[in-house]
């Protein structure tokens, strides 16, 4: 790297081995980028990409701990490592082979005293990733704005009781679309990390989710405006650090957008750990966004249900991946969105090593679900079973309350003629044993 340094020494490109020993993880064995499945490639279906804030600015401190990961690239002055830890970062996509990155703005660059230095920062910061961009050819998924961290969001940003905030949230969004144009980001995502309320005692949440509004159709306006070209996605979380967030799950959000006319400039950035902790199953978000044409983008990662909070750990369930190509080649890929592995290893998991591992893991994991999934779908038995199951909606009565001209009068006439409706088998147990066939 231009930096001079190597940070992952006597590591090389990861290559692919399928037939590898089970001990040996330093290898792809599911993921081969470019085997053709159902006419493209795998790395187009799966549009892996890196994180930058768990795995190159994580450190392992978590609420009860110390941090336990000494990373060379976080040393010296923010500025000095700042810049360290982009060259680590592009050394680690191209020996990883992934075409993706995903950052925050805050830790692309450190924050200054006021906002016109953090700027600085952030200039001087996207200069060097696009220069690395363009050495690597590795490109940005997405990017977001971190309003949350610092002690002035600590009542929310778009959300805030004081409208000063509010503005200061704008400006660093409006710098942060800059950077999304600069370097090319396909697409832009919105987490509001503190956009909701501990107690409603102290809370206009009619207001708030007004403002919250307004603050999107500003951005919607600056992104035409500058002619960025890029998705807009919200990122869904029911709690933590709030008590309630107003993007509680999937259905809350597209509720949302409906509501104040922005589900054409917006799409959603599923996170399962976020799902599960509403309680749904892993891939209850995911399935509910693309049954609205509103899935945009995976947040892949997995939690501890058990726990009950946001572990971010690595995905390497293949049930879970098979669930989620299955939805993603139904709606036919995820572009321009992808799969983002927003995880961290563990703070036990100290080696450098370790974080090759746990991203071909999860990467593995993808891949072989990818495999599943298009095992299934182009057998189509489940599929097959799935339209038997609504057969009686394909014809007479069932047509015209698909087609939404049937009226009650129709429905008290079908039934006087037809009397009680037979009992039939939802056979959930026969669907889950052909799934299991292809897992």
């Amino acid at each position: 790297m231009a930096s001079g340094t190597e940070f992952f020494a006597g590591i090389s490109k990861i290559p692919y081995s399928p037939s590898a020993a089970a001990r040996d993880v330093m290898c792809f064995k599911q993921y081969n980028a470019e085997e053709v499945l159902m006419g493209r490639k795998m790395e187009d279906w799966l549009r892996f990409s890196v994180c930058y804030w768990h795995s190159f600015c994580g450190t392992g401190a978590d609420p009860f701990g110390f941090p336990t990961l000494q990373r060379p690239w976080n040393e010296g002055t923010p500025m000095e490592s700042a810049r360290m830890r982009l060259h680590a970062a592009f050394e680690f996509f191209t020996k990883l082979g992934v075409k993706y990155y995903t950052f925050h703005d805050r830790d692309m660059a450190p924050e200054g005293s006021t906002l016109q230095e953090s700027n600085r920062n952030l200039e001087e910061l996207t200069d060097l990733a696009l220069q690395l961009q363009s050495q690597t050819g590795v490109k940005v998924l997405w990017v977001t704005c971190n309003l949350f961290a610092h002690p002035r969001y600590m009542n929310g940003a778009a959300t805030n009781p004081d409208c000063h905030v509010l503005a200061y949230a704008g400006a660093q969004v409006k710098k942060g679309l800059d950077v999304a144009k600069k370097l090319g980001a396909e697409n832009f995502v919105f987490w509001g990390g503190r956009e909701g309320f501990h107690s409603t005692l102290n809370t206009d949440v009619a207001a708030e989710l007004k403002h919250m509004a307004n603050f999107f159709k500003m951005a919607v306006k600056y992104k035409e405006k500058i002619g960025l070209k890029c998705q807009f996605l919200i990122e869904p979380k029911p709690k933590e650090p709030c008590r309630h967030q107003y993007d509680y799950d999937a259905m809350s959000v597209i509720g949302f957008l409906k509501h104040y006319g922005l589900d054409r400039d917006f799409k959603l950035n599923i996170e399962p750990n976020h799902t599960t902790l509403a309680g749904h199953s892993y891939e209850h978000d995911i399935v509910m966004a693309s049954a609205f044409g509103m899935l945009g983008s995976v947040d892949s990662n997995t939690g501890s249900p058990d726990l009950g909070w946001d572990t971010d750990q690595f995905p390497m369930d293949t049930r879970n991946t098979t669930l989620v190509m299955k939805t993603v080649i139904e709606q036919g890929g995820l572009q321009p969105g992808g799969l983002n592995f927003d995880a961290k290893v563990r703070r036990e998991s100290t080696e450098p090593e370790d974080l090759f591992i746990a991203h071909i893991g999860a990467m593995d994991a993808f891949a072989r679900g990818l495999r599943n999934a298009a095992h299934l779908v182009e057998e189509g038995l489940l599929a097959g079973m799935l339209k038997e199951r609504y057969l009686s909606f394909s014809h007479g009565i069932g047509q015209e309350v698909e087609d939404g001209t049937a009226s009650l009068e129709q429905m008290e006439d079908y039934v006087c003629h037809n009397g009680e409706p037979a009992a039939t088998s939802g056979r959930q147990e026969k669907c889950e044993a052909v799934f299991n066939h292809y897992v």
